[in-house]
């Protein structure tokens, strides 16, 4: 029997006879000689069917083999430095599982689709070449930001994706009915949980899907997406800044290291990923409104970014930037006051060159009870929904902070993608809740 193989093993299997099980990707004859193109997850290979070395309806079979039909192909690997992947397969048997029909062809071509059209056929897009090398991507990304922390002292402690109450307002929840007529809402973010779990653990990180009720159709928004949120007891802004700067180092790192061929096949400009190096830009709020109103910006002090706004600032940086200090009132109210000036807080963003804008957000929370009862009065929450978040600071408070960063943001700069509904395999918009 033959040894069954990934294409992605080839390599280790030169002069020997494998089977590889996968799908056509693509079919090129030449007189008596085929190439059928198969591909298994892992990557592509070129198969040489010699119509004098197999049976002739066999031969026929592979002749007329269709996209995406799938098939195991028997036959022995050789280097050939100009196919795909820099090895080729002689083929020696095949059996072909299914042929996919004639009347009912794979409907993407290699021709242009709209984009509608390709996010209408998801579950098929996921196939291309370019589609495989944003997935994986995105596979380092998240492998390096957990390894990040786990070597880091970081606990990885779960939370609740129903929650009772808002964490940054309610006005972008999604509701749904939870049992004998009680309103839930699915989660926003795992922070104020991961508040809780610092208090037991030290250091701690959430890393799961959030969603946001916004109605934005704008490149940069996902109504469902991944976030990792590390939270640290006795920790202050700086040591937030200084965590975040060390993750960003460490994925760009990760992917240069393990992904370049993907970056390649997305004709990424690695010499842009290659010169970011720490320490980040540092700015604060009232600096980054002057930058902002200097190049065009209608921006007052006290507004918030808008992608634009985070665009123009990020051109202005050839690396990622920090901007810290932002108005109290536009922030969570979780969110620590500068003593020395309580109208803005103690909090950051970071946001990625190349007009990527905000990929993480966070800074020190209030430790003090009282003043975060007063946030909550002020926020016009329901303060019997946060007693259990106020008791944090009643037993033991410490200064701590921590952040969000959203994977899909993440993946789209390291990427150079223009649209982040390719981020992610199953992508949640305003207007697209299916496949």
């Amino acid at each position: 029997m033959s040894n069954r193989i990934t294409i992605a093993e080839a390599a280790k299997h030169v002069g020997e006879s494998v089977e590889i099980p996968g799908w056509l990707y693509n079919l090129r004859k030449s007189g008596k000689i085929v190439f059928p193109i198969l591909r298994d997850g892992t990557g592509l290979m070129q198969c040489v069917a010699v119509k004098s070395e197999l049976p002739e309806e066999l031969f026929e079979e592979l002749k007329h083999l269709t996209q995406e039909s799938s098939l195991i192909v028997i036959g022995k690997i050789r280097q050939e430095p100009r196919a795909p992947g820099g090895y080729e397969m002689d083929v020696e048997s095949a059996k072909i599982f299914q042929k996919v029909s004639e009347a009912d062809p794979y409907p993407i071509t290699p021709k242009e689709h709209g984009t509608d059209f390709l996010m209408d056929h998801r579950h098929l897009w996921l196939r291309s070449q370019r589609q495989h090398a944003i997935i994986r991507v995105r596979h380092e990304i998240i492998k390096a930001v957990r390894d990040y922390f786990d070597n880091n002292g970081f606990t990885l402690v779960d939370t609740p994706i129903f929650t009772p109450a808002a964490c940054e307002g309610t006005t972008t929840l999604f509701e749904v009915n939870y049992f004998d007529d009680e309103k839930a809402y699915l989660t926003q973010s795992g922070q104020l949980y991961n508040e809780a779990t610092a208090m037991a653990f030290g250091k701690t990180y959430c890393f799961g899907p959030t969603f946001r009720a916004e109605k934005s159709k704008t490149r940069r928004h996902l109504t469902e997406f991944w976030m990792v949120e590390p939270e640290m007891a006795w920790a202050d802004l700086n040591d937030v800044k200084q965590l975040a700067e060390g993750l960003i180092l460490y994925i760009v790192s990760r992917v240069l290291e393990k992904r370049r061929e993907e970056l390649k096949v997305l004709e990424r400009d690695i010499t842009k990923l290659e010169s970011i190096a720490g320490p980040f830009p540092r700015i604060t709020y009232d600096d980054a409104v002057k930058i902002l109103q200097a190049n065009g910006s209608e921006i007052k002090w006290g507004s918030d970014f808008g992608g634009t706004d985070e665009t123009i600032l990020t051109q202005q940086f050839s690396q990622p930037v920090m901007v810290d200090r932002f108005p109290t009132a536009i922030k969570a109210f979780y969110m620590q006051p500068d003593p020395e000036r309580p109208e803005v807080a103690l909090g950051v963003d970071l946001l990625a060159p190349e007009g990527y804008g905000e990929i993480i957000g966070g800074g020190q929370r209030i430790h003090d009870p009282e003043l975060l009862m007063q946030r909550i009065h002020d926020h016009k929450l329901p303060p019997e929904a946060f007693q259990w978040f106020i008791d944090l600071r009643k037993y033991g408070t410490v200064p701590h902070g921590g952040f969000g960063m959203g994977i899909e943001r993440c993946v789209a700069w390291m990427c150079g993608l223009e649209h982040i509904r390719e981020t992610i395999a199953f992508p949640r918009m305003l207007y697209r809740i299916r496949p």
